[in-house]
């Protein structure tokens, strides 16, 4: 072995085995593997199969999907993510045409939409965002859309453009309480995440957040994180266990018990929130099918 090799070895932080609860089903169900054969005939490409989402069966089986836009290399680093960093390929012209095709021939009932960040963009992407709404609701005009967006870098002129085109719901996840966002989402700014949300509520959108614990957050900073989120109005909470994805990315400091997510919906919704999805295996888009009130 290396003397770099030694480093590396020494560097790696160990894992922390993951509890029973944290166990998940394989998909079944006739819905979920007619989208799966589609998804293989077609090559489709969705956010659920690449990011390997726990929750895949049970929402491809209630025709929810989620696609990634603007490519798969983020502009931003941050520590949780296994997003590719660095510098990202030119626009597609093409993508939001093929995404509203493949939200068609899956017979996408509830379409979610997401996307790295493009700080590299003047409009920060969100052209092809206003252009890809446009596209899926030509081609299927019956399916909902949830916009998870990106805080386009606080240039509110590009936040202005998802609101004209008026999603069913627009989602940005705070990802982490204020005192670990620097840590957790580098290039992020607790309060802008927050302004965001406040200005796409006055803009007459349905709006929903998204954080994940057990990153080392105390239940006072959660709690607090929740408060923060229903005074710029938001309707819809998710609260998820954050899992390491590579060695390279931040290890969990604490895995939450099923009990502490549950006493967490209880307070969200004494709080005000419509809904509140706590649990282990909850991630941004689960039951967002759900979140059309």
């Amino acid at each position: 072995m290396s003397f770099q090799q030694d480093i590396l070895k020494d560097n790696v932080q160990p894992r922390v085995k993951k509890p029973n609860w944290l166990r998940v089903k394989l998909p079944t169900g006739e819905n979920y593997r007619k989208v799966r054969g589609l998804v293989d005939q077609h090559k489709l490409h969705t956010i659920c199969e690449s990011g390997s989402c726990p929750n895949m069966g049970e929402c491809w089986g209630e025709g929810t999907a989620t696609f990634m836009i603007l490519g798969n290399i983020c502009t931003r680093s941050c520590g949780f993510c296994a997003v590719q960093t660095g510098k990202p390929d030119e626009v597609d012209e093409f993508e939001p045409g093929r995404v509203a095709n493949s939200v068609k021939i899956m017979g996408v009932k509830h379409a979610v939409i997401t996307s790295v960040d493009r700080d590299d963009l003047t409009d920060g992407g969100s052209s092809i965002w206003a252009q890809t709404i446009r596209a899926i609701r030509n081609q299927s005009p019956s399916t909902t859309l949830e916009t998870l967006i990106p805080d386009f870098a606080g240039k509110w002129e590009n936040l202005q453009v998802i609101i004209d085109v008026a999603p069913e719901i627009v989602s940005h996840n705070l990802e982490t309480v204020r005192r670990l966002t620097k840590q957790v989402r580098i290039q992020a700014k607790y309060d802008r995440s927050l302004e965001v949300l406040f200005r796409l509520k006055k803009g007459g959108m349905r709006t929903k957040s998204g954080v994940m614990l057990g990153l080392g957050e105390s239940r006072e900073e959660v709690l607090e994180t929740m408060t923060d989120l229903r005074q710029v109005g938001v309707d819809i909470l998710t609260l998820g266990q954050y899992l390491q994805p590579t060695h390279k990315h931040l290890p969990v400091a604490e895995f939450i018990t099923p009990m502490q997510f549950d006493e967490y919906k209880q307070i969200g919704l004494e709080m005000g929130f419509r809904y509140v999805e706590s649990g282990p295996l909850v991630r941004s888009s689960y039951h967002a099918e759900k979140h059309l009130f």
